[in-house]
C-alpha cells in the first residue's frame, strides 16, 4: 500500500498490526484520523470485507469526514464500511431489530428538549414535586442513572434512600414506561436497548457479531460505561478490535464519560497492544510545551511525551483585562494586528470561552469592529423553537404514538385548544387505556371539554390524518413545503414582521430548504431516515470554514478542530476552571484536561485572556486569574498589560460608549417580543418566566422567575435572555 509511506514508523506499525486487540494512545495532532482511516484503507486492501468493518465515532463530522478519507483510498469500497457515531449505527441496528423489544421499527427518537418534557408532564401527572428541582435537573439525574445502566427498581432497591430519591424512583419507573407507550426512546435508550437486545438473544447477538468482524473506535476516552459494554458484548473470538483516543482529552464526564475505559482496557482485553503516537504534527514546540507543563499536574494520566519536528515558533500570549468589555476590545484589536502582520484570513482564528455566556462582549466587539464571525454550538438549527414545531409533525405522521410530539403541535399554530382541554383528554386516554392520537378520534366522548374545542380537536385530528395518508405519495420536500403553507406558518411569521418573527421565518424556509438538499443526496429516502439523521446532530456537525470568518465556541465544541491562531478567554477563577463546587480531584483534572484541549487546538499562537473584573450574576465580581495560568511553564508566554494608557484613553471610552449603545438597542430591537408573561432561558440560570420590565437606557432591569434558581433582577443589556 503506497499510502503508507506517508506515515512515521509508529503509525506504521498501528496500522499493520492485527494480533490482537490493541490501543492506540494518539496525543494531540499527533496524526489520529489519518492513522484510522489508513488502517481500514490497509485492511480493505488486504482482501478484508469492508461490510464486516464497523467504525464507530462520536460526530457525524468525523465519521463523514473519515469516508471521504478512506474512500480517496481505496475507492467506492468503502461505502460498504459500517461508520457513524455510537447512536446512529445501534439506532440502525434497533430500526432492523425493534419488534424483538417489542417497539415498532417507526419508534421516535426524543432529544434532551423532548425527554425534559416528558419529565415535566409526569410530574403534572404524578402532582409530585422533587426538592423543588427542575424537569431539567431531574432528567440529568435520570440521564445519569442510565448511562451507568441503572434502572428504576435498581435504584429503588439498593440506592434510594431518602423520600425524594424514592419520587425520583417513581418518576423514572413512569419515564421508561411513557417512552415506551409512545414508541420512543431517548439517547440513552440508542445504547441500552441493544445491550438489552443482546443479552436476552443470543441469535441477535450472533448475528452482529458475524457481521462485526473488525471494530474501530475513536475518541475512546469519552465512551460510558454502556458503550464499553457494548463493545464487550460484541469483541469475542475472532472479533478484532483497536480503539484510538487520548486520555489527556477526557472532557465529557459530566455526560457520562468514563475515563476509566481507557486506563483499564488493557486488563479486559487480552494480549493488548499498545502504541504510542507521541509526534505532534499541528502544534509549534513552544504550545506544546506550554500545554505539556499544565497538563503533567494530573495524576491519572497514561504517560506518554508529545514532541514536535515544527518550529518553536512564538510565545504563548498573555493579556490582563480589566474586565469583558476590555477582554472584548484586546481580542478584537489583537486580531486585526495578527492578521495584518501574518496577511491571515479570518476563518484562521478562533476564539474559545468556558461558557456561553461569555460571547456577548465579544460579538459586541467584533460587530463594533466589523469583523465577520459564526458562531458553532450555540442554539443548534435542529433545536430551535420554530424548527422543532415543523418537526414534531413529521415526527406525529410517522409515529401517532408520539405524545410528546402530539402535545407540542395541539395548540401549534394557535388553534383553540388549551392545557385546561389537553389535560382533560389525557385523563380520557388514561381511563380507557388509548393513546392521545386515539383520544382525538373520541373527541365528542370527552364530555368535560368544550362542544366548540372538541371540534377545533376533530378539525385538528382531519389534518393529521390527511397528511398520513399523503406521506406515502408525496417527497419529504413536497409533504413538508405543503403542510407548512396548510398551516399558514410562515404567513403567520411574516405578519407579526418583528426581529424575532423573521428570524423563525428564515429557519423556517431553512428547514425546507435543508429537506430539499437531504432528498436530493439520499434518493428514496424516508421521512423516518431524515428524522433519524437530525435527531443524531451535534452543534460541531454545522462547522464549515467555507466563509470567510472567525469561529466562536465553548472549548468542548472546539474538540477535534484544529486553527492556526487561537484566543483562549476567560481565564479566571470559577470560570475556567468552571465553579462546579469541586468535590474530588477528578473533577479539577477534567477541567484541567478542558484547558489542555483548548490549548492545543493552536497551530501557530496561543493568546490567553483573562479580567480582574467582570459582570456576572447581575453584579460586578472581582476575579482571580485561573490556576491553570500558573501552571503554565513561565519560559513559553510573554505577559501584556490590557488596559489602555492615558494617552488612548478617551479612544477608548468612545469605544465603550458605542458598544454600550449598540448593545442596548441590540437588546430593544430583539426584545420587541419579550413581555411579562414571556418564557425565556439564560445561560446559567436556566429556564424562566418575566415578571417585570422596568427602567430606561442602560439601566433597564428585567426581572425573570427562574425554575432553579429564583428570582432574579437582571440589566436587560447584559442578560442575554433568549425566547423559548
Amino acid at each position: 500500500m503506497k499510502s503508507l509511506k506517508t506515515l512515521n514508523n509508529v503509525q506504521k506499525e498501528a496500522v499493520e498490526f492485527n494480533s490482537s486487540a490493541h490501543l492506540i494512545v494518539a496525543g494531540a495532532g499527533s496524526g489520529k484520523t489519518k492513522v484510522l482511516t489508513h488502517k481500514i484503507a490497509y485492511l480493505i486492501e488486504n482482501d478484508f470485507d469492508p461490510s464486516n468493518i464497523l467504525a464507530l465515532t462520536f460526530t457525524n463530522k468525523a465519521a463523514n469526514e473519515m469516508k471521504e478519507r478512506i474512500a480517496k483510498l481505496v475507492g467506492t469500497k468503502s461505502k460498504k464500511i459500517w461508520m457513524g457515531t455510537f447512536h446512529s449505527i445501534l439506532a440502525r441496528i434497533l430500526r432492523v431489530e425493534a419488534k424483538k423489544l417489542n417497539y415498532l421499527p417507526n419508534f421516535s427518537i426524543y432529544d434532551k428538549e423532548d425527554s425534559v418534557s416528558l419529565v415535566s408532564n409526569i410530574l403534572s401527572m404524578l402532582n409530585i414535586s422533587i426538592d423543588d428541582k427542575t424537569p431539567s435537573a431531574i432528567h440529568h439525574r435520570i440521564s445519569n442513572l442510565k448511562n451507568k445502566m441503572i434502572g428504576p427498581d435498581e435504584f429503588l432497591d439498593n440506592i434510594a434512600e431518602t423520600a425524594s430519591e424514592k419520587k425520583l424512583a417513581q418518576v423514572f419507573k413512569e419515564y421508561n414506561t411513557r417512552l415506551f407507550e409512545n414508541n420512543s426512546m431517548d439517547f440513552d435508550d440508542l445504547l441500552l436497548k441493544p445491550i438489552e437486545l443482546f443479552k436476552n438473544n443470543q441469535t441477535v447477538l450472533n448475528k452482529y457479531k458475524r457481521q462485526f468482524k473488525y471494530i474501530l473506535v475513536d475518541e475512546f476516552q469519552d465512551t460510558n460505561k454502556a458503550q464499553y459494554e457494548l463493545l464487550k458484548l460484541l469483541v469475542s473470538g475472532r472479533t478484532k478490535i483497536c480503539v484510538v483516543g487520548d486520555d489527556a482529552q477526557s472532557i465529557y464526564a459530566w455526560r457520562g464519560a468514563d475515563i476509566r475505559n481507557m486506563l483499564d482496557y488493557e486488563k479486559d482485553f487480552d494480549k493488548t497492544k499498545v502504541f504510542r503516537l507521541e509526534q505532534n504534527y499541528r502544534s509549534t514546540k513552544t504550545i506544546l510545551a506550554a500545554a505539556d507543563s499544565v497538563i503533567k499536574n494530573n495524576k491519572d494520566q497514561i504517560q506518554k511525551t508529545l514532541w514536535t519536528e515544527n518550529d518553536s515558533g512564538e510565545e504563548l500570549t498573555l493579556v490582563r483585562c480589566s474586565d469583558e468589555k476590555d477582554e472584548a476590545f484586546q481580542v478584537a484589536k489583537l486580531i486585526k494586528k495578527e492578521v495584518a502582520a501574518k496577511k491571515l484570513s479570518l476563518k484562521d482564528i478562533s476564539i474559545l470561552y468556558r461558557i456561553n455566556s461569555q460571547s456577548r462582549a465579544l460579538e459586541e466587539a467584533l460587530r463594533r469592529e466589523k469583523l465577520p464571525y459564526k458562531i458553532i454550538g450555540g442554539v443548534e438549527f435542529y433545536k430551535r423553537k420554530e424548527v422543532k414545531d415543523i418537526i414534531a409533525y413529521l415526527r406525529v405522521l410517522v409515529n401517532q404514538n408520539d405524545e410528546e410530539s402530539l402535545l407540542r403541535i395541539m395548540n401549534f399554530p394557535q388553534r383553540g385548544i388549551g392545557n385546561t382541554s389537553i389535560t382533560k383528554m389525557i385523563a380520557f386516554a388514561r381511563s380507557l387505556n388509548l393513546s392521545l392520537f386515539q383520544t382525538m378520534s373520541r373527541i365528542f366522548e370527552v364530555i368535560e371539554v368544550k362542544e366548540r374545542i372538541q371540534k377545533n380537536v376533530k378539525q385538528f385530528k382531519q389534518l393529521l390524518d390527511k397528511y398520513i395518508e399523503l406521506k406515502d405519495k408525496l417527497s419529504l420536500a413536497e409533504l413538508t413545503s405543503a403542510l407548512v403553507d396548510e398551516l399558514g406558518v410562515l404567513k403567520m411569521y411574516k405578519e407579526e414582521n418583528t426581529p424575532d418573527s423573521r428570524a423563525r421565518y428564515e429557519n423556517v424556509q431553512e428547514l425546507l430548504a435543508g429537506i430539499q438538499e437531504f432528498m436530493n443526496e439520499n434518493k428514496g429516502a424516508l421521512i423516518e431516515d431524515f428524522l433519524g439523521e437530525v435527531s443524531l446532530l451535534a452543534g460541531v456537525d454545522h462547522y464549515s470554514d467555507e466563509n470567510n470568518s472567525i469561529t466562536l465556541m465553548t472549548i468542548h465544541s472546539a474538540k477535534g478542530l484544529e486553527f492556526p491562531i487561537v484566543f483562549v478567554t476567560g481565564c479566571e477563577e470559577d470560570i475556567f476552571p468552571l465553579n462546579k463546587k469541586f468535590d474530588s480531584d477528578s473533577q479539577v483534572e477534567e477541567e484541567r484536561r478542558l484547558f489542555y484541549v483548548a490549548l492545543t487546538r493552536a497551530e501557530k499562537k496561543v493568546i490567553v485572556t483573562y479580567a480582574r473584573s467582570r459582570y456576572r450574576f447581575g453584579e460586578v465580581a472581582y476575579q482571580s486569574r485561573s490556576r491553570f495560568i500558573e501552571e503554565i511553564n513561565p519560559d513559553t508566554y510573554k505577559e501584556l498589560n490590557g488596559n489602555v494608557g492615558r494617552k488612548s484613553g478617551r479612544k477608548k471610552k468612545a469605544f465603550y460608549d458605542e458598544m454600550y449603545q449598540e448593545s442596548y438597542d441590540d437588546f430593544n430591537q430583539e426584545s420587541r417580543s419579550f413581555r411579562v408573561g414571556s418564557r425565556v432561558t439564560h445561560e446559567l440560570f436556566g429556564k424562566g418566566k418575566i415578571l417585570a420590565i422596568t427602567g430606561n437606557g442602560d439601566m433597564q432591569k428585567v426581572s425573570v422567575a427562574f425554575e432553579e434558581q429564583g428570582t432574579k433582577n437582571l440589566l436587560a443589556k447584559f442578560a442575554n435572555l433568549k425566547l423559548i
